[in-house]
């Protein structure tokens, strides 16, 4: 299974990639060309980057994928038809935010959900780091469908 770590002109895409279940790290904003690299190598991941200047460095071969400027459809069928990337068969396990597995969320987590949201048979995941609370709101929709017209273009 490949692990990412995208750099942030690639953060939309870091956000569906972790929608995905798929472990992806964001770099540090303010890190330089050679720490992503070396943060990269050190984590196992591979980099992702619409950046051509980071090429340039040695450490940047057979661990970096450029990737095209442009849409977030454009740059999800890159990747899979690079990895092979199935973007619906661990839809909604990682937090959007910072890329934890998610759990069931707890009594104390439960309370801090809106009551339109609670339905008889709704599931609830929590991050266990930021403690954010998931379920399977409109929001999740939208992302569910994106994740499924990227699940298409890889075909």
């Amino acid at each position: 299974m490949n692990a990412f770590l995208c750099d942030v002109m690639l953060a939309g895409l870091a956000r569906y990639l972790r929608a995905a279940g798929i472990d992806t790290a964001l770099a540090d904003s303010d890190a330089t060309d050679a720490e992503i690299l070396r943060q990269a190598a050190e984590q196992g991941r591979i980099l992702l980057t619409s950046d051509r200047k980071i090429l340039e460095h040695k450490a940047a071969r057979d661990r970096t994928l450029l990737l095209p400027h442009g849409s977030l459809e454009t740059q999800a069928a890159t990747l899979s038809r690079e990895f092979g990337l199935d973007w619906l068969e661990r839809a909604f396990t990682r937090c959007l935010i910072d890329n934890a597995v998610l759990v069931e969320a707890d009594a104390g987590q439960l309370a801090r959900v809106p009551e339109s949201a609670r339905h008889a048979n709704e599931r609830f995941l929590a991050c266990p780091l930021c403690q954010r609370v998931y379920w399977q709101g409109s929001h999740y929709r939208r992302m569910l469908r994106k994740l499924a017209e990227f699940q298409g273009s890889g075909e």
